[in-house]
């Protein structure tokens, strides 16, 4: 299973950036999938998250600036960023509750907080 995170970039304040992380591998299902993020010095933080039934839910930092989406038929979530400020600045992960399976023996697994690797967003004032 692995989870591909893109998007990441330079922007200036005030700018938009759009984030994707594609999740791929012997998946049955994803229960949330969701961005975190962490700055120097700082402990990660979540930032947006999605379940299955399409429910959202933001850090206070974010509402109305950022949009969590998630399209179920290619196993992706998307996170647009919208007015960026230099306090977003961080590396964002992507994360996931997912089953997976089956197996040789035909059995499914439940793994929740599975992590993506890093994309780094930078905002300049």
């Amino acid at each position: 299973v692995q989870l591909q995170a893109s998007g990441g970039g330079l922007v200036q304040a005030g700018g938009s950036l759009r984030l994707s992380c594609a999740a791929s591998g012997s998946i049955f299902s994803i229960n949330a999938m969701g961005w975190y993020r962490q700055a120097p010095g700082k402990q990660r933080e979540l930032v947006a998250r999605v379940d299955s039934g399409g429910r959202t839910n933001y850090v206070d930092s974010v509402k109305g600036r950022f949009t969590i989406s998630r399209d179920n038929a290619k196993n992706t979530v998307h996170l647009q960023m919208n007015s960026l400020q230099p306090e977003d600045t961080a590396v964002y992960y992507c994360n996931a509750d997912l089953q997976v399976g089956p197996d040789t023996s035909g059995y499914y697994y439940t793994i929740t907080d599975y992590w993506g690797q890093g994309t780094q967003v930078t905002v300049s004032s």
